[in-house]
């Protein structure tokens, strides 16, 4: 049996700024197999990575990203309302990320942040990039929004794409191929039933859990034969891992 995947949730997100690139880098050090992180658009048009649609929340700025340039946006620290030692962190763009990424063998989980704002042609511009940094074989973009998962596969059926969701659907297996999905990224307490867990398996269809920080969960999870284990914290995780 394959083991599961370790899936570090906007980086390293439990111990450093979360998405941010000090984030990624200190969660590739502490050995993950993949990272989780979520897109949004500036009114430049520029991808960025940041989780709300608003900034305040993680930096010292306020305001929707959608109303600020990518310039702008710079201008505003990452770092400080986690811990003041982070001073000097910024959000950063898809392009610092992917090039951040592209030699390291991860899996790259891009989450498309279109649920509560459409950002216009967000899909496409994702896949583009996605192409510019030969990441195709790596990527596996999700959404808790659907509609934008079939834009996905319009535009490029050969993209993997996870379904976001908070609970379990029912015949998840028959949803998932009628979206034309390639994977389901649910909510992991969902994921526990292992009746549901084996006829999602059975159906060629891969798992991916959020977001799973104690570590009899991820035990739990990983006995199941859940596919990837999305953490805030993927040192504990690589340590089970690591035990197994």
């Amino acid at each position: 049996m394959k083991r599961s995947l370790n899936i570090a949730h906007r980086g390293f997100s439990g111990r450093y700024p979360e998405n941010t690139m000090l984030a990624f880098r200190k969660a590739v050090e502490a050995g993950c197999d993949g990272i989780e992180t979520d897109l949004h658009m500036t009114k430049d048009g520029v991808i960025v990575i940041c989780h709300d649609e608003t900034i305040e929340r993680t930096t010292n700025g306020r305001g929707f990203i959608y109303d600020y340039s990518y310039e702008e946006l710079c201008k505003f620290d990452a770092g400080i309302k986690f811990d003041e030692e982070f001073r000097g962190e910024k959000i950063p763009s898809i392009d610092e990320f992917l090039e951040y990424v592209k030699d390291k063998n991860l899996l790259i989980n891009l989450e498309l942040k279109n649920d509560v704002i459409h950002y216009e042609k967000l899909e496409k511009k994702v896949i583009e990039k996605i192409y510019e940094f030969k990441l195709k074989k790596n990527v596996i973009i999700s959404s808790f929004n659907h509609y934008s998962m079939v834009r996905v596969k319009e535009y490029d059926d050969k993209i993997k794409t996870g379904l976001l969701c908070l609970a379990t659907l029912y015949n998840v297996h028959d949803y998932v191929k009628t979206v034309g999905a390639d994977a389901v990224h649910p909510f992991f307490l969902s994921m526990m039933d292992k009746k549901v867990v084996e006829c999602i398996k059975k159906n060629e269809i891969r798992i991916n859990a959020y977001t799973v920080n104690e570590e009899k969960d991820m035990k739990k999870l990983i006995d199941l034969g859940i596919d990837g284990i999305i953490t805030n914290y993927p040192d504990k995780l690589k340590k089970i891992l690591t035990s197994l």
